[in-house]
């Protein structure tokens, strides 16, 4: 039992370093030659799409999804990753790394009050101070001045992006008892390729398809590679995993510590388009906004 809980530790605190560093390689990515947002997110879920489903089917782990819950899982993948990478990624391509995993990091404050909304699930006071140390967190990031320099679409796709979140949580609940975590992942990837394949063609034309993976620098292609299979396949596993053996709010706890990893890792690579430049009101937001998203989630849930 204790081995299992180390392995289901060591695991979440991968997950949360893989999604820490994907804000850097996805600014990294959007400077490529003739790259685009949505070429980026149509590379990244195929990639990860290419790696699930086959391997699944040969192992005969891909289940079904029922016709009365089609409609789910197609309003699932359209909130995420359709709309939210799409939100998320224009946010990264407009503000820091770190800034835009701070922001981020905020999405399991606002879960509860989405859940008191469509479910009446009840909100305690330690949300409400958490809500409040946070967005203070993310206001004393923003002090700085050239933090907010032509920043304004990326804040504004940013707060989308947590709000698209939100919403998709909502629907995650109504389907996530009957299907196994990885499959839904694997099934709303699959889908979103689908809704972003057109979106990735109109793009290319627009620029002549000048585009060509054979333009892309190896440490491209090495980044590209690492946010289809790291982040946007095993993450999700290793953490399904640990919600399954922990409960949500244990689990969620680790994902606190994303913004912590885009910053230092930001801070430490050398050779990075945007690196991170340190300042001890950076990392005091960071800290303020952690320890808000601590407090708001309370004790951890027992395992049901």
């Amino acid at each position: 039992m204790k081995e299992n809980r180390t392995l289901t530790y060591s695991l979440l605190i991968l997950s949360t370093f893989f999604w820490g560093i994907s804000f850097i390689m996805t600014k990294e990515l959007l400077d490529a030659p003739h790259m685009t947002v949505t070429l980026l997110i149509t590379l990244r879920l195929a990639v990860a799409s290419f790696v699930m489903v086959p391997s699944l089917a040969l192992l005969h782990k891909l289940e079904r999804i029922r016709r009365e819950d089609l409609k789910w899982f197609l309003l699932l993948a359209l909130c995420e990753p359709f709309v939210y990478n799409l939100c998320e990624t224009t946010g990264v391509d407009n503000v820091s790394s770190s800034l835009a995993s701070v922001i981020v990091a905020t999405i399991p404050l606002f879960v509860p009050f989405g859940m008191w909304i469509a479910y009446r699930k009840r909100i305690t006071s330690s949300m409400l101070l958490g809500v409040l140390l946070s967005l203070g967190g993310v206001a004393l990031l923003l002090v700085g001045g050239d933090e907010l320099s032509g920043s304004f679409t990326g804040l504004l796709a940013l707060t989308g992006a947590v709000v698209i979140a939100v919403v998709y949580t909502l629907i995650l609940v109504k389907i996530v008892d009957h299907y196994n975590p990885v499959t839904v992942t694997t099934y709303q990837n699959l889908i979103g390729l689908v809704y972003y394949l057109p979106l990735a063609v109109w793009s290319a034309s627009k620029g002549g398809f000048q585009f060509s993976l054979f333009t892309l620098q190896p440490r491209h292609l090495l980044y590209l590679l690492l946010l289809g299979v790291c982040c946007s396949t095993l993450a999700y596993v290793f953490y399904n995993r640990g919600v399954r053996h922990l409960g949500a709010s244990e689990a969620c706890i680790f994902n606190n510590a994303i913004p912590v990893v885009t910053f230092f890792v930001a801070l430490s690579l050398p050779g990075l388009a945007h690196a991170e430049t340190f300042s001890w009101h950076k990392l005091l937001a960071i800290l303020i906004v952690i320890s808000g998203v601590v407090i708001a989630q309370g004790r951890p849930e027992k395992k049901q």
